[in-house]
């Protein structure tokens, strides 16, 4: 992977993230209801499971947007990554732990899906905060209620510089109509704005309305 530094002086957004870096530290949270219908059907016809396919589709929007891949390196400098890999939460129901699980990201689908099968059947029973170790620096993360559909949901970070996106998906849920499935994104300020994560919401509802496109 490479990471890509900011110049700040020819960076338009310079004053917004000195704003929010600065003067109005702040990271905010939305949570919203994706329309699950015809990807549940898509999969359910492909035998595929659900959390990868959404696993995936997170991380297809991530790394289609510049704003979701920017954060500091480990010598504290700003810039993006040129991909980012999905660092997910995989739950144990014997003793009611998680553990935290990242597989290498494809832009093919079923390319991905094989890796994390794999790595699901190499690591899936291993206990512990980490199941795979070495954890690539590019990575973000996503995690799972699958247990309650949630109507909000906010991670508070003790780490005023912490830039990338956290993801949280809930327990899908039937509105009488369709099959919703919550959805939280938890962005930083400094980085992205209401435009952003409203971007990735729609990017995400496009990708489950495509479903046919991607899951063959």
């Amino acid at each position: 992977m490479n990471f890509y530094r900011i110049d700040m002086d020819r960076w338009s957004r310079k004053p917004y993230f000195e704003h929010y870096m600065k003067e109005s530290k702040c990271s905010y949270s939305i949570t919203a209801n994706l329309n699950v219908t015809t990807l549940l059907d898509r999969l359910q016809n492909k035998k595929v499971k659900l959390y990868p396919a959404f696993i995936y589709m997170v991380s297809r929007v991530v790394n289609s947007h510049t704003e979701f891949r920017t954060t500091f390196n480990d010598k504290g400098q700003l810039g993006y990554w040129d991909h980012m890999i999905p660092n997910y939460t995989i739950f144990h129901k014997e003793d009611k732990t998680f553990s935290a699980m990242w597989t290498e990201y494809s832009n093919d689908f079923l390319l991905f899906y094989k890796n994390y099968q794999c790595d699901m059947e190499q690591f899936g029973d291993k206990k512990g905060l980490w199941a795979k170790e070495n954890v690539p620096v590019n990575t973000f993360s996503i995690s799972s209620l699958p247990w309650v559909s949630f109507t909000g949901f906010n991670f508070n970070l003790y780490n005023g510089e912490y830039l990338l996106p956290i993801i949280t998906g809930g327990k899908y849920f039937s509105d009488g109509k369709e099959i919703l499935l919550p959805v939280s994104l938890q962005v930083h300020h400094a980085v992205c704005d209401g435009y952003h994560v409203s971007t990735f919401i729609n990017d995400l509802q496009k990708l489950a309305d495509s479903c046919e496109e991607w899951v063959v």
